[in-house]
């Protein structure tokens, strides 16, 4: 398979310096904000963005240095494939979060929901569509006996 190469169009302003300070979803702290700055050269791009109360950010885990195949949560025992879970030590370290939209100003995108570490490389960023996004009787896996807790 050959390779591809992806070109960040922004970098995200996070409180979060350490690992150990994330949480694990940003809805956890939802009080806390944080900023995408996109690059000059894609800000035609965020045209119309700012109509949008939630957007899907992709990024990349850039201070994940090892890929596993498998792991387990810490509140599991049990071993999944990495694709089942969404650990940052990934194939390629690509993460996905939601973000809540408070505020665009130029070049900059102000949200709360904020799950990623200070000068995390933005991949990429669409709108969250309730409508298309909605799946009818979506199955959880493994996740199922947790749903609810």
């Amino acid at each position: 398979m050959r390779s591809i190469k992806i070109e960040p169009i922004g970098i995200i302003h996070s409180p979060y310096k350490n690992l150990k300070d994330v949480p694990g979803q940003g809805y956890q702290r939802e009080n806390i904000e944080a900023v995408i700055e996109i690059d000059e050269k894609y800000k035609p791009a965020m045209k119309d963005i700012d109509g949008f109360s939630h957007l899907i950010v992709l990024f990349c885990f850039h201070k994940s240095m090892e890929t596993h195949m498998k792991g387990h949560p810490s509140w599991e025992d049990k071993e999944h494939g990495v694709f089942a879970l969404r650990s940052p030590h990934r194939p390629n370290h690509i993460g996905m979060t939601v973000i809540k939209v408070k505020q665009v100003h130029n070049n900059k995108i102000v949200f709360t929901n904020v799950d990623m570490l200070d000068e995390t490389p933005v991949i990429d960023i669409k709108p969250y569509m309730g409508e298309f996004e909605k799946i009818k009787n979506p199955q959880f896996g493994w996740l199922e006996k947790h749903r609810g807790q």
